[in-house]
């Protein structure tokens, strides 16, 4: 199992990490593709190519085709959106949050699997990716799609555990 493998590659300091891989995503109370979804999509905002490496091949067996595509369309749309969305809404000119963004966002409007799944997935990304506005963006939409505060919160627990992972194999292959 892949989740075996990421914590026996985790040093003895990171403990708790292991700990948490387990309850969180190997004790998950999600549906699949709601986990499944998020873990890969998290997989690859962490950018770290040993945790999507060992991740992936689970992810793929766990969803059907089209999820599988739209996880990682999730990753890609906020991988742009996070950045621009973030950066307007630090700006100091907030003019520039009124501008027109002009930027292609066609996935987000038919992603090729349930809505509610998709914004889940965005919303995880957006976690790594510290953008505060895409945040609330996403997570108003899965409160008016009826998504439980339950569901959102472990999307986070998921994004938070993936991207210490990744932190520390990124850091120990850095220091090898």
């Amino acid at each position: 199992m892949a989740l075996d493998e990421l914590k026996s590659a985790l040093p003895d300091y990171a403990k708790d990490l292991k700990l948490n891989l387990s309850a969180v995503i190997g004790n998950s109370d999600l549906p699949a593709q709601q986990l499944w979804g998020t873990v890969l999509a998290c997989a690859m905002a962490t950018r770290s190519p040993a945790v999507l490496r060992e991740l992936e091949p689970e992810a793929k067996a766990n969803l059907k085709p089209e999820a599988y595509t739209a996880a990682k369309g999730a990753a890609a749309i906020m991988g742009m959106n996070n950045v621009y969305y973030r950066t307007t809404h630090l700006l100091s000119d907030k003019e520039y949050s009124t501008m027109r963004a002009g930027l292609r966002m066609n996935i987000i409007g038919t992603p090729g699997v349930e809505k509610a799944d998709f914004e889940l997935w965005c919303f995880a990304v957006s976690a790594i990716n510290g953008c505060g506005q895409c945040l609330d963006s996403h997570e108003g939409v899965l409160r008016k799609a009826g998504v439980d505060r339950e569901v959102i919160q472990a999307s986070v627990k998921i994004a938070a555990i993936l991207q210490a992972v990744a932190s520390v194999l990124d850091a120990e292959a850095a220091l090898a």
